[in-house]
């Protein structure tokens, strides 16, 4: 906001004219908005002409005061077969035969530089100071105010009056917010500020608080930060009342109540309140709850992954730690339910164990995806690798309580074929040989009672981990995915993109290496 001018004004300039206003109870005339003026001036612009001799409707009493609206000059011309009208200061109307006649050819009008708003505030008799504020597109708004009330309650103002004795008209040129500056104003003669915030939103507040901080309105400043306060806000809004106010932290307004909205005193990163996050939604024994909950809280986690540093990784370690409990437990529940015993046992014994696998095997693959989205899955691939024995139970259950572990396997080879991991040879050698087949086992289940599994993202993670090996490798695992597609078809995965790399790599590229040795042994 500009620098007053302090001075009298321009009695050359243009007269001031009056829009509608509104007295208040506490004596504020409320300006209205500079929206609300362009569409006073367009309606009145757009009002047709009365007829000459007519005069005025008498004005309503009511308790609201009004007064005469903004009108703009206008120019018409008429032909010399018209008489002449009564012209009045205002405006220029045809007579009421002629105009029926002759319509009148109305020149289009000049755009107004300048929308001029005279507002007052409290007994306008007795107003002793005259402020006029020059804002933008051409509104310049002259407010009758008292001496008084504005040294009293803001100190911008004290201590532009006390340098010069006495000062009859102060001049802003250049205000950002004409709407506001005058509504702020308008608050020093209100007896509670906060009251007259209630009904505002909070766009509103944090511009009424910047200009009462500008006019060192202490008073509006302390009860625009008590409806800051109190007031919810989320999102954009939250990131603008934080930039609003943070910088208040160096006077003496107590922003901390508003800033422990969104900030802690902890100077350390809350792993602790991550972990028992983490052990919640582990132990959750409602299926729905649970599921809802690793879905928020891995989207959180993808936000957060591109600001966290070495202190905030949300505790690597207790995931993994989490995972190895995970593990045993899932290799004890198939233990014991590939035992001969378990079959036999009656259905209400067998189904909590299955259930259990389920559960066990579902907080696994939620473990798994943090990690690989956090690029932290290479060591989970090293345990996943090594689990020969829960790889050979994996056939003796039924596919509806075992298809999650496949899952799990799936995932791997995603986060292999997407770059997010990058585990040694030995691992995805380790990874294929244990657990390729097992998932080609569960493949026909996984495409046709998973919702969630993406064929071709699977597929191209298996064949981009399958191109990882030495060609002898990739062979020997592609000629037996080779015998099962060609025995089952769409029931294992499609790797046919894989396989014409390897045959390329096999059979071409020799030829194509042994022709361009020729050509350049001929050369020589």
């Amino acid at each position: 906001m500009a620098e007053f001018k302090v001075g009298g004004i321009d009695p050359r300039a243009t007269k001031f004219r009056n829009v509608p206003i509104a007295v208040t109870p506490e004596g504020f005339w409320c300006c209205p908005s500079q929206t609300v003026l362009q569409k006073t001036v367009k309606n009145q612009n757009q009002q047709p002409k009365p007829k000459a001799g007519a005069s005025p409707p008498a004005s309503k009493a009511s308790s609201v005061q009004r007064a005469p609206t903004i009108s703009s000059e206008r120019r018409t011309h008429s032909t010399p077969t018209r008489s002449r009208a009564n012209i009045s200061e205002e405006q220029k109307c045809l007579s009421a035969d002629n105009a029926t006649s002759n319509p009148p050819k109305v020149v289009s009008e000049r755009p107004q530089k300048q929308h001029k708003i005279s507002v007052g505030f409290g007994q306008i008799e007795i107003s002793d100071l005259r402020v006029v504020l020059y804002g933008k597109d051409g509104v310049a708004v002259k407010m009758s105010v008292h001496k008084n009330i504005l040294a009293e309650n803001s100190t911008f103002f004290a201590d532009k009056l006390s340098r010069q004795s006495p000062v009859s008209s102060i001049e802003v040129p250049d205000c950002e917010d004409v709407e506001i500056y005058v509504e702020t104003v308008g608050l020093m003669y209100c007896d509670d500020v906060k009251q007259r915030l209630i009904k505002q939103n909070v766009p509103r507040v944090l511009r009424i608080l910047k200009v009462a901080e500008l006019l060192g309105f202490r008073a509006c400043v302390l009860s625009c930060l008590n409806y800051l306060e109190a007031v919810p806000w989320a999102g954009e809004e939250e990131e603008n009342v934080v930039s609003s106010v943070r910088h208040l932290q160096t006077e003496d307004y107590g922003v901390t109540p508003i800033l422990k909205r969104v900030c802690s005193d902890l100077t350390s990163p809350p792993n602790d309140t991550f972990v028992r996050i983490i052990e919640l939604v582990l132990k959750s024994s409602d299926d729905r709850g649970r599921r809802e909950m690793k879905s928020l809280v891995l989207k959180l986690l993808k936000e957060n992954s591109s600001c966290t540093s070495s202190s905030t990784d949300l505790c690597v370690d207790t995931l993994y730690r989490y995972c190895q409990n995970n593990l045993e437990s899932l290799l004890a529940l198939f233990q014991q339910a590939s035992d001969d015993d378990f079959s036999e046992q009656s259905l209400d014994l067998k189904e909590p164990v299955l259930r259990q696998i389920t559960l066990e095997a579902d907080n696994l693959l939620w473990l798994a995806e943090i990690l690989a989205d956090r690029n932290a899955a290479e060591e989970f691939a090293v345990m996943w690798s090594s689990q020969r024995e829960l790889a050979g139970l994996h056939s003796k259950l039924p596919t509806k309580s075992r298809h999650l572990v496949s899952c799990i396997t799936a995932r791997l080879f995603v986060a292999v074929g997407k770059g997010e991991m990058l585990p040694s040879k030995d691992t995805r050698q380790l990874l294929l040989d244990v657990w390729l087949q097992p998932l080609m086992d569960d493949y026909n289940w996984l495409q046709h009672g998973c919702r969630s599994f993406d064929r071709t993202l699977v597929e191209e993670g298996i064949g981009s981990t399958i191109l990882t090996l030495p060609l002898e490798d990739q062979q020997t695992i592609l000629l037996s995915w080779l015998g099962s597609f060609l025995k089952v078809g769409n029931s294992c995965p499609n790797l046919q993109k894989a396989f014409e790399v390897w045959w390329r790599r096999t059979f071409v590229r020799p030829y194509v290496e042994h022709q361009g040795n020729q050509s350049q042994s001929g050369r020589s």
